[in-house]
C-alpha cells in the first residue's frame, strides 16, 4: 500500500522558475531571488527559546545562535543585496535574544535586512530602530511577488492537510510569497512508514516558505497536481513531492 505522494530525490539546492523569476529553494529553509540578489525567509522566531525558559521549560540558551549562524553562513555564501524576513522575526517579549540579534546584524553591515512584520512581531517600535533594519508593516510589492507574513488566502485544516481554496488570487496579479503557515509535507518512507518534513509549498498564486527556526513545529499541506513542493530533509538535502 502507498504511504504519501512519490518523491525524487534532488540536489542540496534546486533552482526554479516562478513568475519568470530564477529562485534558488536551499536546504537551510530559506531562498534566494537570483534576479534581485535578494535572501527571502520567514518565521526565524528568535526569542522563542528564552520565552520557554522563562517559563520553567528547559530549552538550551544557544539555540537561536544556531539559526543566527546558518543565517550567517548563508549570506557568506549567497552576498545577498538584502535579505528579507517574511514575519515572526521575534516570537516574544523583549529579552536578550534580541540584543543578541542587533549585535550579530552589525557584523554584516551595510547590508540591509527588511522585515515584513508578522503577528509575533510586537515589539515596542524603539526596538526595531536599528540602523541596518527596516520595516515593512503589512506587505511589501516588488514586481512580479507581493511578500507577506500571512498569505492573502489562507489555507484551511482538511482531511489530509491544509488547503488552499481553489480560487485565490493576489491583488494586481502579483504573486503571493509569504510564511505563517509553517508548511509541511509528509512523505512515505517505506515499510507502512512515512515522515514530516518542512516544505517550500508553490500553488498557482501563493507560495509558502518554510520555518526557518530551528525551534519550530510544521503542519502539513494537502497537495494537488496543481501544487510545486520541495521538502527540506536536512540542511543538505531537498527532496521534490511529485
Amino acid at each position: 500500500m502507498s504511504h504519501g505522494p512519490k518523491i525524487t530525490q534532488l540536489p542540496t539546492q534546486q533552482r526554479i522558475l516562478l513568475a519568470n523569476q530564477h529562485l534558488t529553494l536551499l536546504p537551510q529553509r530559506a531562498l534566494f531571488w537570483e534576479e534581485k540578489r535578494y535572501l527571502l525567509l520567514a518565521d526565524m522566531h528568535l526569542g522563542k527559546a528564552g520565552h520557554f525558559r522563562k517559563h520553567g521549560s528547559p530549552i538550551p540558551a544557544a539555540v537561536h545562535w544556531k539559526d543566527l549562524v546558518v543565517l550567517g553562513t548563508l549570506i557568506e555564501t549567497y552576498k545577498p543585496s538584502k535579505v528579507i524576513i517574511l514575519g515572526d522575526l521575534f516570537h516574544s517579549a523583549l529579552n536578550n535574544e534580541w540584543l543578541d540579534f542587533a549585535q550579530w546584524m552589525q557584523q554584516y553591515s551595510p547590508l540591509p535586512f527588511v522585515l515584513v512584520k508578522g503577528n509575533h512581531d510586537m515589539l515596542p517600535e524603539e526596538a526595531y530602530a536599528l540602523e541596518q533594519l527596516s520595516v515593512e508593516p503589512e506587505s511589501w510589492a516588488i514586481d512580479p511577488f507581493l511578500l507577506t507574513h500571512q498569505p492573502l488566502v489562507e489555507p484551511t485544516p482538511q482531511r489530509g492537510g491544509w488547503r488552499f481554496p481553489k480560487s485565490n488570487t493576489a491583488p494586481e496579479a502579483l504573486y503571493n510569497l509569504a510564511g505563517h503557515i509553517h508548511p509541511g509535507a509528509v512523505l512515505g518512507i517505506g515499510l507502512g512508514q512515512s515522515a514530516q518534513m518542512p516544505c517550500f509549498f508553490f500553488g498557482p498564486n501563493t507560495g509558502l516558505l518554510p520555518a526557518f527556526g530551528q525551534f519550530t513545529g510544521c503542519v502539513r499541506m494537502n497537495i494537488t497536481t496543481n501544487d510545486q513542493v520541495y521538502g527540506v530533509v536536512s540542511e543538505r538535502s531537498i527532496i521534490r513531492v511529485v
